[in-house]
């Protein structure tokens, strides 16, 4: 994050602090902030050099809200907030069910005449806006009482997966848990910074039909559209507008225009185990929630709130498992057309349960081209207690013969340790896997182990060593551990002691799984 990003992301977070004497978390701050901000930059855009049409009607605007005080400012706020939430496409799905939770109007005026307004958010020369909200999504994820980690994945990582699968001009991507957007936004970035010859067909498929997401949580859905709206992505509220007409014009009752342009948004609000869908995609980039079991909340005949599990029956899955990231996994493969291909973040236990999880990581590796794996270091995520790794697959037609043929692991967890603040990830650290990967030439890929290099991170399995194995496990490592073998080689106390704390944490999050089974 640049100098200037990192004093207005400071800047504004030292305000939630004030705020927070008033009852507000960190989650209802940066959700007013996600409606500020995008008023502020709209009403920028509309003025030189850009001169955009505002997409928020006249009367609802930044300027309507930043010329009012006191009590009046409170009202109007509550009014345009229900206003906008009624407008069709992104800006509906920004505003949907906003409700004003600054309750102070002199802490409101100060949020807006004096934090945003003076600001100018959308920069000529330097994307200042997306590294200062980025940066607030982040803050947002370190507060561990929030539980917004999950949603939120490490951009180095994020970087990393899209130079590997490297999606190409006219392509479509999905991503089924999409969080609040990093892996679509970064998709973008690749295809605008590496393609810039792209033509004007192609900037228009990327803008309108390139990018699809889904989100289970509205509140985080919103936060993901507030980020694609940002970058240029989707239909403007007035194509949408036009389209309503155009579609009203031809016969369609109101709701199911609605629902058509709906269907036209990058983002929804949705279960993405649910249903498959019709829709066949390109590439696939996803880091699926934490949390082994697929539940919902039920009240009992007694009255009695109890977690109900979820199995997915699906006649395009392998197996039925309340298992949520093995049913992802089949997911993944049904979202993706003939030779399309995938990343998913996918926890240990994904490769090496048995049961279902076994008949999965068979028809996998028979059907799919399951040809690369990153043993991800632990510390990079802030849901605590998790080791993950990433799964590189390609889907494949049909076939007698099994069509992966090498899996290729890359171990970047042995004797790798990380923190989220005293020593987080980098871009860098995640270079020499980029580079082996070979994207586009599998086939030149060599191994940097061997019996005389046995440090070697990367190295490849046969098809029949993996089928092999106990339980067809993919749990693969071949790395000393130097600090169980020298005690000189031990990390420092603060890290065991957090390794220590994950391994206990995620224990826990197994015997509570249990408990809540039985």
């Amino acid at each position: 994050m640049s100098a200037e990003a990192n004093r207005i992301v400071n800047k504004l977070w030292s305000y939630c602090n004030v705020l927070r004497d008033d009852g507000l978390s960190y989650g209802d701050y940066l959700e007013q902030l996600t409606y500020l901000l995008f008023l502020k930059m709209a009403d920028e855009q509309t003025r030189p050099p850009w001169k955009r049409p505002s997409p928020v009607p006249d009367g609802y605007d930044w300027p309507s809200l930043n010329a009012r005080d006191g009590v009046d400012l409170e009202r109007h706020y509550r009014i345009l907030l229900d206003h906008l939430g009624k407008q069709h496409g992104l800006l509906g799905l920004v505003f949907r069910k906003a409700q004003n939770k600054i309750q102070d109007p002199a802490k409101l005026k100060r949020l807006v005449s004096d934090l945003i307004d003076k600001e100018q958010w959308v920069m000529v020369d330097a994307d200042i806006k997306g590294d200062a909200y980025e940066g607030l999504l982040e803050r947002n994820a370190q507060d561990t009482k929030s539980g917004a980690g999950q949603y939120f994945t490490p951009r180095p990582l994020i970087d990393a997966v899209v130079a590997c699968v490297a999606p190409q001009p006219g392509e479509t991507i999905i991503d089924p848990a999409c969080g609040t957007g990093g892996f679509l936004l970064a998709a973008h970035t690749w295809l605008t910074s590496q393609h810039p010859e792209m033509t004007r067909e192609q900037r228009e498929h990327l803008r309108l039909d390139a990018l699809r997401g889904v989100e289970i949580v509205q509140g985080v859905t919103r936060l993901c559209a507030m980020n694609l709206l940002l970058h240029n992505v989707g239909p403007t509220p007035q194509e949408l507008a036009k389209l309503r007409g155009k579609l009203i014009s031809a016969g369609r009752k109101p709701d199911q225009a609605d629902a058509e342009i709906d269907g036209r948004l990058p983002v929804r609000t949705d279960d993405g185990l649910r249903e498959l869908g019709t829709a066949r995609y390109n590439v696939v980039l996803t880091n699926p929630p934490f949390g082994r079991k697929s539940s919902i909340l039920v009240v009992s005949d007694g009255g009695e709130n109890e977690r109900e599990q979820i199995s997915y029956e699906r006649e395009d899955f392998w197996a039925s498992t309340t298992n949520k990231q093995l049913n992802f996994v089949q997911h993944v493969k049904s979202l993706l057309e003939i030779h399309g291909r995938a990343a998913v973040v996918v926890p240990d236990n994904v490769l090496f349960e048995g049961g279902a999880g076994e008949t999965i990581r068979r028809k996998l590796l028979a059907e799919c081209d399951v040809h690369t794996l990153l043993r991800l270091p632990t510390g990079i995520f802030y849901a605590q207690g998790v080791k993950a790794n990433i799964l590189f697959f390609d889907r494949k037609p049909a076939s007698p013969k099994p069509w992966t043929r090498k899996l290729w692991v890359y171990d970047l967890r042995t004797n790798q340790h990380f923190t989220l603040k005293t020593n987080p990830m980098k871009r860098a650290d995640l270079d020499d896997f980029v580079a082996r990967y070979k994207t586009g030439e599998l086939n030149k890929r060599k191994a940097t182990w061997s019996e005389n290099t046995p440090d070697g991170r990367w190295r490849s399995y046969s098809y029949e060593e993996l089928v092999a194995r106990d339980k067809c496990s993919l749990d693969l490592f071949w790395l000393r551990d130097d600090s169980l073998l020298d005690a000189d080689n031990l990390p420092d106390p603060d890290v065991i002691a957090r390794e220590i704390a994950e391994d206990l944490r995620g224990a826990l999050e197994q015997i509570a799984a249990i408990l809540g089974d039985l």
